[in-house]
């Protein structure tokens, strides 16, 4: 199985990030925007439009406000992934700034490198948007066997 990971710092207090990341419906306008270019929620599962016209439905696993934790898989649209789970995490970094946490197992491993590249323009788009980026500690979203 093949997992991709990535941190990185926010200059934003991670409650706040924390508010963002557990609106499950609203990723293309609050999280990712222009990355993500349309979010549509039905009940647990919510269906996401890519930039690049990639569509996939992924339901909610877990919503974990004492963890600032969000966690999801996908259950179909264009990947097609034997298996996928996700989840993102807003810690609190010891400067109190957030240390943006994203993590994914899949199978099959052809299509680590496909996520790994939507994690990293992702990742691009969430610094952007809710913060600026300190990169130090910041993993490059390389898949890993």
């Amino acid at each position: 199985m093949a997992s991709i990971h990535k941190e990185f710092v926010l200059d934003a207090d991670p409650e706040v990030v924390w508010e963002v990341l557990r609106d499950f419906g609203a990723v293309h306008q609050r999280l990712a925007p222009g990355f993500v270019t349309d979010t549509r929620l039905h009940a647990d599962t919510r269906t996401v439009t890519f930039a690049d016209g990639t569509v996939v439905a992924e339901r909610l696993v877990d919503r974990d406000a004492e963890h600032r934790r969000v966690a999801y898989t996908v259950v179909g649209g264009d990947l097609h992934p034997s298996h996928h789970h996700a989840w993102m995490q807003a810690l609190r970094a010891e400067d109190g700034r957030t240390r943006f946490v994203w993590h994914t197992d899949v199978l099959p491993d052809t299509l680590a490198a496909p996520i790994a590249d939507f994690v990293e323009q992702g990742s691009t788009v969430i610094r952007r948007t809710l913060g600026n980026a300190t990169t130090s500690e910041d993993a490059a979203a390389q898949p890993s066997r």
